[in-house]
């Protein structure tokens, strides 16, 4: 049984978490339900993510059971330079990525794992747009044209689609390859080639 624990929190990019989701969910069905997803958040109640979906979180930071993979998820940069200050949040990335067999990032998550001292002096993804700034931060290096990076058992992504590559990759790696290519092929995940829409008919 793999337990797997998203971290949401108010301006938090909807498809970065919902697209890894998507694939443990797909990995469970595939398993006969063995695997449980969850969505763990500072407190109860409605979180807004940044483009308007609303969604409860299962757990708080306090009561989730224990993780197997803790995946943090990007946002609107003002919303994770507020997390990056909260000592909560920060906390808890940085005793559960201490426990868990695999920690993850999606898009501007990285800076959360980087504030949380989970991601320095590793290789790291990040959304395209801020890869300059993360590196900034120093202690740290940032790889480029990589959809996603496996560094020890920190695996960190590009911003958001590129999170499905990423799960996608951790649930074969954890359930094998096949496993995984047979829960592309639930989720229709077929991204060759990645867009027609300006052919001919």
């Amino acid at each position: 049984m793999t337990t797997y624990g998203i971290l949401v929190f108010d301006g938090v990019q909807e498809l970065d978490f919902v697209g890894p989701w998507e694939v443990f969910h797909g990995s469970s069905r595939r398993r006969g339900r063995a695997d449980t997803v969850v969505l763990v958040a500072e407190r109860p109640g409605l979180v807004r993510c940044a483009n308007g979906m609303r969604v409860v979180p299962d757990h708080t930071l306090a009561d989730h059971p224990p993780l197997d993979v803790l995946l943090v998820p990007g946002g609107a940069h003002s919303r994770i330079e507020a997390e990056m200050a909260n000592p909560a949040v920060m906390g808890w990335i940085t005793s559960t990525a201490a426990t868990a067999e695999w920690a993850t990032s999606v898009c501007t998550g990285a800076f959360l794992m980087h504030a949380a001292g989970v991601s320095r002096g590793r290789r790291v993804a990040t959304e395209r747009a801020l890869e300059d700034e993360l590196e900034r931060l120093g202690d740290i290096t940032v790889v480029r044209d990589a959809r996603y990076v496996v560094d020890g058992n920190l695996v960190s992504s590009q911003g958001v689609s590129a999170g499905i590559d990423m799960a996608l990759w951790l649930v074969g790696r954890i359930h094998g390859r096949e496993h995984a290519r047979a829960v592309m092929r639930t989720i229709q995940y077929e991204p060759a080639p990645p867009y027609l829409a300006d052919e001919p008919a």
